[in-house]
This record gives structure tokens, C-alpha cells and sequence, in this order.
């Protein structure tokens, strides 16, 4: 397979007044070109920090890369200086974030802001550079694109200015988007154009995609492949249709059963999971979801699982798939 992005046991810690947050512990895995993966996971599992990561966007110190390596067509990024990467960022890979307002420049006009980020990244006069601008604007859908290049964010609504940042994003047509959950703010109706829209534009310019979501069904409507992250770590991955049709982690079995279903009947409660994610100050030494799952056994408690495979690149990391328990169980 024609690898664009390789993450090799990343594990990324942050240096605080309490101590070393374990933020993400071993992370490993594989993008194509023109793919999109989906990351998903509870709020604080390590989906950012991994995106943020990829970019060197944390700032060191308090975040110290304590292990893995980083391969984007070929070169490893960990080992790129600060300058090396200012050529990386937004010409090689591009980041959407989830609230445009505070991404854009409220004192700089939104044409003026892609124009900026063009002419860093390409050989381009001020006027080609406009013109480029106003062809992403009207790409992405922006209505009288050449009126609204000479104005401001706040002039923009919460859908325009996330259009605006995706036109940013693209404007140098980088390889790979990261884009960290960029439909969260906005209403379902302006968020299906946004995704549509992402789509439209992965298609014209072969970019890869990175979607980092809370949204189950985001996932099943844009991803080629899915990891499943918890506590810094990756319990589940694998290929959308497959991950969906037959989760086999505990922790995915549970999000999916959290997605209210139309065929629910109107007195049945929705499901959730209880419990919280464990203190990453002191991680656990077994599967760090022990103390939330409803299958858990001795062995989980104090013995980390290697990753179960169960083809087609579907993976999971749990000791219930473990093949020493699956032939003990025949």
C-alpha cells in the first residue's frame, strides 16, 4: 500500500505543576493517499494531542515527545527543526480546526489571510494570489466571493467561517487535511454542506484526510478506516463497514449502542457508559478500561493486551479476543 503518513509508538506526555500527563501511550498507525481516517473517542482520549503531534503544533516544553516516529512521504517529522516544519505546515499539511473565530485573524480581512498563506508557501505575485483566493472562496461555496474577500470573520456566520478556513486549508492543496473536529459548532444542516463540501474537495485535489469526531455517523458517512482511541491509547481500528458491522472492543460495542437509532421505540432509554476515563497522571497497567467495562476480568485489571487481529486489518485490543481465550472458550 502507497503509505502517505506512518505514526510508529507515538507517546506524548505533558510536564505540569502535578506531574507527567501520559497524554497519548503507543499510538501506531497508517494513512493512504486519498484516504480518510476517522479518529474517535471521549473527550480527553488523546485524538488532538496525536493530530497536534503530527504537526509539532505542542508547544515544548510542557509537551515532551517521549517516543515514536512520525513518517510523512518518507521523512520522519520528528526530527525536522522548527523552520523545516513552518514548510510543512499548510503547503505539505493543513489543519481545520473546530472553531474558525478564534483560528481566523479578527483585524485582518479573510481574503488577505489566504492570500498570506498562498504567497508563504508558493511562488505567486499579490495579484495571482488573489485570484487563486477568490477560486477557493467560490470552491468552497461562498456566495459573491469577490465582495466578501475584502471582509472581516465577524462578518462571516459560523458555517461561512469554517468554509473560509477550509479554503485556507486547501488553497496550497496540501496532501494530507487535518481536520480536528470541524462540524461540532455548527447545526446539522450546515454541517452535512461542510462535509459534502470536504468531500468535493478530497476528490478534486486527492488530499488525504484526517477527521478527528465525536460523530458516529460523520464517521460512517466520510471514513475509509476508524480508530477507536481511550485513555492515549488505540483499542480498535480497522475498516469503517467492518469497525460498524461487528465492533469487537467493549469500549467501540458501547459508543455504537450510545447512537440514538430511529427504530428505538420511544420508551427505551437511551444507553450510556458510566464511569470516567482513567487518571492519565498514573495510568493503568492493564487495559484502561477495566473499571468501565461489563466484561472485564482479573486479567484485564493488571495485563495490557496486545492487538487481537481479526482480518482485513481489523484489530482490536482486548484480552476477550485474545486467541489463547478464544480457543480456551471452544
Amino acid at each position: 500500500m502507497d503509505k502517505l503518513l506512518d505514526v510508529r509508538d507515538l507517546q506524548v506526555s505533558f510536564q505540569t505543576f502535578f506531574g507527567e500527563v501520559e497524554a497519548v501511550r503507543g499510538v501506531s498507525f497508517s494513512l493512504e493517499k486519498g484516504k480518510t481516517l476517522a479518529i474517535v473517542g471521549e473527550s480527553g482520549c488523546g485524538k488532538s494531542v496525536t493530530a497536534n503531534a503530527i504537526m509539532q503544533l505542542l508547544p515544548k516544553p510542557p509537551a515532551l515527545y517521549k517516543n515514536g516516529e512520525i513518517f510523512f512521504e518518507g521523512e520522519d517529522l520528528l526530527k525536522k527543526n522548527e523552520a523545516e516544519m513552518v514548510n510543512v505546515r499548510g503547503n505539505k499539511i493543513s489543519m481545520v480546526f473546530q472553531d474558525p473565530m478564534t483560528s481566523l485573524n479578527p483585524t485582518m480581512r479573510v481574503g488577505d489571510q489566504i492570500v498570506e498563506g498562498v504567497r508563504r508557501h508558493q511562488n505567486l505575485s499579490n495579484s495571482d494570489a488573489k485570484e487563486l483566493a477568490i477560486e477557493m472562496l467560490k470552491k468552497v461555496s461562498v456566495p459573491q466571493a469577490e465582495r466578501r474577500f475584502k471582509q472581516y470573520p465577524h462578518e462571516f456566520s459560523g458555517g461561512m467561517r469554517q468554509r473560509v478556513m477550509i479554503a485556507l486549508a486547501m488553497a496550497s492543496r496540501p496532501p494530507l487535511l487535518i481536520a480536528d473536529e470541524p462540524t461540532t459548532a455548527l447545526d446539522v444542516t450546515v454541517q452535512a454542506q461542510i462535509l459534502k463540501l470536504m468531500k468535493k474537495l478530497q476528490n478534486d485535489f486527492g488530499s488525504a484526510i484526517i477527521l478527528i469526531t465525536h460523530d458516529l455517523g460523520v464517521v460512517a458517512d466520510m471514513a475509509d478506516d476508524v480508530i477507536v482511541m481511550y485513555a492515549g491509547q488505540i483499542v480498535e481500528q480497522g475498516h469503517a463497514r467492518d469497525l460498524f458491522a461487528n465492533p469487537k472492543h467493549p469500549y467501540t460495542q458501547k459508543l455504537l449502542a450510545a447512537v440514538p437509532k430511529l427504530t428505538m421505540d420511544r420508551n427505551e432509554e437511551l444507553h450510556s457508559i458510566e464511569g470516567t476515563p482513567p487518571d492519565l497522571f498514573k495510568p493503568p497497567q492493564g487495559c484502561a478500561f477495566f473499571d468501565r467495562c461489563h466484561k472485564a476480568m482479573k486479567i484485564c485489571e493488571d495485563n495490557l493486551p496486545e492487538f487481537s487481529e481479526h482480518g482485513n486489518g481489523h484489530a482490536s485490543r482486548c484480552w476477550l479476543n485474545h486467541p489463547s481465550y478464544v480457543e480456551m472458550r471452544k
